[in-house]
């Protein structure tokens, strides 16, 4: 969670990283889900550090251009979801309950549901670093995801998978191999700590 302005940097230079960019500003018209992230991070700083009136004046304003840029994009993301490193590389329907919690460099496609249980708001699933999300996935109810879990295309998960490092397939989701999250995202937030890569051989940008 963005508690300071460092951490509201670092969340902005993970999330880039995590879009493989190398320019520092996003484009008009071409990087929408990364200027999308930048405002959910400055709603998120605002929200959480800014207590004065003229703060919370300017968190409300900052969410309206969040709420209005969500419904041209197709998403339902809330604040203080996601960790540092997010990605959303496309633009298209990806729906997260506000009460899911989600670690750093998570990349998550079209057409992604991480849902609550049935009747149950707060019982929403809780998900690891270093976890890919395939488009369609669904994930829904309080479950927890392990670290460095690869969850495939049109994957229904609906019970934990605590153990890292594997990767999650079919309906309802099974283990399907333990290869986990290597080359499909970017460790973004490791790459700013300094810590070394796992692999020299990983490719340097994650699958589409």
């Amino acid at each position: 969670m963005i508690e300071s302005k460092a951490d509201y940097r670092f969340y902005l230079e993970a999330d880039r990283l995590a879009h493989c960019q190398t320019r520092r500003w996003p484009r008009p018209f071409v990087d929408d889900t990364w200027r999308f992230q930048r405002l959910l991070r400055k709603v998120e700083y605002y929200t959480n550090c800014k207590r004065s009136a003229f703060g919370r004046a300017h968190a409300r304003f900052l969410y309206v251009r969040l709420h209005l840029m969500e419904r041209r994009l197709g998403f339902i993301v809330f604040p203080n979801v996601f960790g540092p490193g997010l990605a959303i590389p496309h633009r298209g329907s990806v729906m997260v309950s506000p009460n899911a919690r989600v670690g750093e460099n998570c990349r998550i496609h079209v057409g992604a549901h991480i849902g609550s249980e049935v009747r149950f708001d707060d019982r929403a699933p809780t998900i690891g670093n270093n976890v890919y999300i395939g488009p369609g996935a669904k994930l829904f109810g309080d479950i927890v995801i392990g670290n460095d879990v690869a969850i495939g295309a049109n994957a229904v998960v609906t019970h934990s998978f605590e153990e890292p490092h594997q990767t999650l397939g079919g309906a309802p989701a099974r283990k399907i191999s333990g290869k986990g999250t290597e080359g499909l995202l970017v460790r973004a937030t490791e790459r700013l700590r300094g810590v070394p890569a796992k692999s020299p051989t990983a490719s340097p940008h994650p699958a589409d």
